[in-house]
């Protein structure tokens, strides 16, 4: 049981000792001239403009517009996701007619996907939670159909003696299986979805860190621009320490077999 936590404790060094040698580069490259300050901003001057934004509360709306688009679509984005995956995974038809379909539109970014959406709804809220929702659909459509696609012939042979239905081998035998596919997916659909949010808050104008970063930068304001990426960060390095920690008490019933 000490050793895990001392690898646990290193490991963590490890990554402080890590962030805090970046800080002095960036403290080094700003204080000694490295780079000019009307393009890298000091760390005090960053931090500054992070508290005096948050505390004057125009920082934290954008902060929460943009955290607030980032779920909006990415819960789409996972309810599609799992829907069309659990079809599509446990349908040999529906694979092969859709396939090329899948093809077709998954390596497409989605700032490639961003025009048409503009035609179609406008520069709204809506197109942005479209496109967030069009991008981040992949990761979790393509793990849920896998995993529901390699359920163990065994598995398979047991639902068909005991009579099951397609809902009830759906519900009981393939998706507990798939679980720990479909938390991977969630996992990088959410990472998505963060980029895609900022993305299209830039090319929408829609209120946000995207926006706000955007600005920043066509008026020289390099503390500010720096103060929302690293916000931006912080916000990516949250969602995903909160999922992987939902991910590790959803799967303790597995592990514990």
């Amino acid at each position: 049981m000490n050793r895990p936590l001392r690898e646990t404790l290193a490991d963590a060094a490890g990554s402080v000792a890590m962030l805090g040698a970046l800080v002095l580069v960036w403290w080094l490259a700003s204080h000694l001239g490295w780079i000019s300050r009307a393009f890298l901003p000091s760390p005090e001057a960053t931090v500054q403009s992070i508290v005096q934004g948050w505390s004057q509360g125009a920082l934290a709306g954008y902060t929460g517009a943009t955290v607030g688009r980032m779920l909006v679509g990415w819960l789409l984005a996972s309810l599609m996701g799992i829907s069309l995956g659990v079809w599509i995974g446990s349908s040999a038809l529906a694979r092969a007619w859709l396939q090329p379909t899948l093809e077709f539109f998954r390596p497409l970014p989605a700032s490639a996907v961003m025009p048409p959406a503009i035609a179609v709804f406008g520069l709204s809220t809506g197109m942005v939670l479209f496109v967030v929702a069009f991008g981040a659909m992949w990761p979790v459509l393509l793990a849920t159909a896998h995993g529901v696609a390699s359920v163990h012939r065994g598995l398979r042979e047991v639902s068909s003696a005991m009579q099951l239905s397609r809902w009830q081998y759906l519900w009981k035998i393939a998706l507990p299986h798939t679980v720990p596919d479909i938390l991977s997916g969630l996992r990088l659909s959410l990472t998505v979805s963060l980029i895609v949010s900022v993305v299209g808050e830039m090319m929408a104008s829609q209120t946000g860190l995207g926006q706000a970063v955007l600005l920043a930068a066509r008026s020289f304001r390099a503390p500010d621009l720096f103060a929302g990426v690293l916000l931006l960060g912080a916000i990516g390095v949250v969602s995903n320490l909160a999922l992987a920690a939902f991910e590790q008490r959803a799967l303790r019933w597995q592990r514990s077999h």
